[in-house]
């Protein structure tokens, strides 16, 4: 039976190839004179840096070759170049636009679900907004409030809340009274929360009525803090009691309130104390990868030049729409959000758990946000990118075989047709319809950063979702700006040019083998110097020196990632230092690349890659896709009822040397050289989430403490 439906399904499929290949020679000569694609491919191979130098020292620099626009440059002359003045600019420009966006809740009920639990899902309403003048009201509120409350400028307050938009307003207002913000990701655990708050010396912190209760753990620890500024929740009533009577709690529209009444009073008149360039904006701290977070000091003019360099990138339109859902606490989404505001782009509210239809705590009939606020704009990591393209492969892999067919054929078409300059109305229009619909049917563009973006899932997504996905190279230390790709830029696995703020050196790095002299392309490890680098780290002056320089009047950070940059200007990140292990026999793994490359695998949930330099091989520590698994353990007659059966189950070993295989041969789809693939794999039941303390707050690996927790599994792979 099987045989006959492949038969008829590469009839079909041939049956197509042959009406396509019908259409595409009627139609060719009209695509050519309206496409222009001779235009599209020499905008390909268009040079984006050029190298200063030539290679004659054990260094190259490379500076973007892009003009400033004219947005950035009427910032230049009209000297806006603190935060406060960037934000008041937006304000008299846009006024009474639609400025932030908040879906409404209109309730949480019990929903049964197929298998007879019930989950808590919300009702939802449309998006209520607040125009620029509305929220720089309550911005300004907010600051006066703060004043009221006995806080003084340059006194630093943490912000620790999920992204929405009483975080953004509550920065301004710090920002109009030079008060710098210290921002603290929502998921960290008590340990870092405490390091930070005591660290900053902070007295005042902002959070949420949903983290509000992790307080009452930890203000024994936290000494210095007496005010607690809550964000309300819609659907709860706020409890402040029970925090001590040296802790005051205070709920957020309190502050405003207060501000407002101190503004009508006639106490304070606008601001009175205004930033200077050069004062401390934000003190942000980093995921803490490689150890306890860091605070990362970015000044006002750091900020600002990092941001005005992507306004020279391409073009923004009055009618776009953006979706904000990363954390606030990333650079990447704070330097986003500033942006759109100066462009006067509505920033829509979202979360992981309502953005699309199918999200966790969508009610069953309700759409999810990307449905109602159907944007133009999204700001990504590649772990979200990489679930989203897992998702669609699933649903095609689990329908019919001649939709699965018909799909790849489409798939093949259109990159083919794209590399030659073309692009293909009609699959977008009809094929790749329903998944662009998936993120509201309207998306232009798609920014990636905050870590590499596999080549495979890069080319993925930008077919499917038919419009380009911009990956970007930046870091907290360069406030989240050093490279971006541009919208003509057909490139996979690369991260564009640099941008107009910044120039761009490779060291060779002898140790790892990556030269400035190594053909076709140099290598070598990352510096980047520019107006847009960070001042130091926050109370560190140790490792600040250790990372940061000074040179030829310009300061430059030393990233620790091995980058290469190809004839066009592109630049490559193809390793990181730390990630590099020397197997016994002299190979150089990256932990990293192959970790990117396998993660693709719809089996795998999450992965860490271990290899010992007295080895010949990695070895894999996995947490599978548990419907992935039970699928695949199910062909060879294994049955699993729940994801904690994995560890216990008597034939653990015959399931993971099947995923192995899965992998192995998926490694070799990739291209990863032999050496690179693991050999040995454990399957994991545990959830990595940063409570756990084995990724960081932004989901990135905690090597060390993985390292740590699972010894003893490292040690039975490799024996």
């Amino acid at each position: 039976m099987r045989s006959v439906l492949s038969s008829a399904s590469e009839a079909l499929v041939l049956l197509i190839r042959c009406l396509v290949s019908t259409y595409t020679f009627i139609t060719l000569p009209l695509y050519y004179v309206i496409q222009k694609p001779w235009r599209v491919k020499a905008n390909y191979s268009t040079l984006r840096a050029r190298p200063l130098n030539h290679g004659e020292e054990d260094f190259v620099v490379y500076r973007s070759v892009t003009k400033i626009s004219d947005v950035h440059a009427k910032f230049i002359q009209d000297k806006l170049d603190t935060m406060e003045k960037v934000f008041c600019s937006a304000v008299s420009q846009h006024k009474n636009k639609p400025a932030l966006g908040t879906r409404v809740i209109l309730s949480e009920e019990d929903e049964m679900q197929p298998d007879g639990k019930i989950f808590k899902k919300f009702l939802l309403g449309g998006f209520q907004w607040r125009t620029y003048t509305q929220m720089n009201d309550e911005a300004e509120n907010f600051g006066r409030g703060l004043r009221e409350l006995g806080l003084k400028p340059f006194e630093n307050v943490v912000i620790f809340a999920e992204t929405r938009a009483e975080w953004l307003i509550s920065a301004n207002g710090c920002m109009k009274q030079n008060m710098p913000i210290v921002t603290l990701y929502a998921s960290l655990g008590d340990d870092a929360l405490i390091h930070g708050i005591n660290e900053t010396d902070v007295s005042c912190v902002v959070t949420s009525q949903q983290l509000l209760e992790k307080f009452k753990n930890i203000l024994p620890s936290t000494k210095n803090v007496n005010l607690l500024i809550v964000m309300e929740d819609p659907l709860k009533p706020l409890e402040l009691e029970g925090y001590g009577d040296a802790v005051r709690v205070r709920s957020y529209q309190e502050v405003i309130r207060r501000g407002s009444e101190a503004s009508k009073s006639g106490k304070f008149s606008g601001v009175l104390h205004s930033p200077k360039p050069g004062d401390t904006a934000i003190i942000m701290y980093t995921s803490g990868s490689t150890g306890a977070p860091k605070g990362v000091i970015m000044s006002h003019q750091n900020i600002v030049n990092a941001m005005l360099s992507y306004t020279d990138v391409g073009p923004l339109y009055k009618n776009d729409v953006y979706m904000a859902f990363l954390p606030l606490a990333h650079v990447l989404e704070f330097i986003s959000e500033s942006l759109w505001m100066l462009f006067g782009i509505p920033i829509g509210y979202s979360t992981p758990l309502t953005m699309t239809d199918e999200s966790s705590k969508i009610q069953r009939g309700c759409q999810g946000d990307a449905s109602v606020l159907r944007p133009t704009i999204i700001a990504c990591v590649p772990l979200v990118l990489d679930r989203i393209q897992k998702k669609i492969k699933e649903k095609i892999e689990g329908g019919p075989a001649y939709k699965k067919a018909i799909f790849n054929l489409a798939m093949e078409y259109k990159n083919e047709w794209i590399d030659h300059g073309y692009d293909t109305p009609i699959l977008n229009s009809t094929l790749f319809k329903p998944i662009r619909a998936f993120l509201g049917g309207r998306i232009r563009f798609v920014l990636s950063g905050g870590a590499p973006l596999a080549p495979e899932t890069h080319k993925f997504m930008k077919t499917t979702l038919c419009c380009p996905v911009l990956q970007g190279y930046g870091l907290t230390e360069t406030c989240a700006a050093t490279t971006l790709m541009d919208f003509d830029d057909n490139s996979w696995g690369t991260t564009g040019g640099p941008l107009t703020c910044c120039d761009i050196k490779l060291v060779s790095w002898v140790e790892g083998d990556y030269r400035i002299n190594d053909w076709p392309n140099p290598r070598g490890e990352i510096h980047i110097g520019g107006s847009n680098v960070a001042v130091g780290y926050f109370k560190q002056p140790e490792k600040t020196s250790k990372a940061f320089y000074e040179e030829n009047g310009r300061r430059w950070f030393r990233t620790g990632d091995i980058g290469e940059f190809t004839q066009e200007g592109f630049l490559k990140v193809i390793d990181r230092q730390k990630d590099l292990v020397k197997l016994q026999h002299g190979e150089y793994v990256s932990l990293g690349k192959v970790e990117s490359e396998l993660k693709i695998n719809s089996l795998v949930d999450n992965i860490c890659i271990y290899a010992d330099p007295t080895k010949m091989f990695p070895v894999a520590l996995l947490v599978p896709n548990f419907d992935q698994l039970k699928n695949l353990a199910e062909k060879s007659g294994i049955e699993l009822a729940t994801i904690e059966d994995v560890c216990n189950h008597p034939r653990r070993q015959q399931m993971e040397q099947l995923v192995l295989k899965e992998l192995q041969k998926h490694a070799v789809k990739c291209r990863l050289q032999k050496f690179e693939v693991p050999q040995a794999l454990t399957l994991l039941s545990d959830i990595w989430t940063p409570d756990s303390g084995l990724v960081t707050a932004a989901f990135k690996l905690k090597r060390k403490n993985i390292q740590d927790h699972y010894q003893f599994l490292i040690n039975r792979m490799y024996s």
